[in-house]
């Protein structure tokens, strides 16, 4: 089970796991074109994009947890 986890994942995690991914990427890139045009509010406003996919990605090793454990227990 661990070694296909993808395969058998629920539909919220894969969710989180491609929000979390598009939402650190588009921060990123927000950042690097803060920087390149000495943009001060867009380098800013790009931090909380960021922060919130980092968010998501800890809910997303959350309900993979949770899911792991629940199929350990079977």
């Amino acid at each position: 089970m661990l070694n296909e986890f993808w395969a058998s994942a629920p539909a919220s995690y894969k969710v989180l796991v491609f929000s979390a991914m598009g939402l650190i990427a588009a921060g990123i890139i927000l950042n690097l074109a803060g920087n390149a045009a000495h943009n001060q509010g867009l380098m800013v406003a790009s931090l909380p994009v960021i922060g919130l996919g980092l968010v998501l990605h800890v809910a997303g090793l959350v309900v993979r947890g949770q899911q792991v454990r629940k199929n350990l227990r079977k």
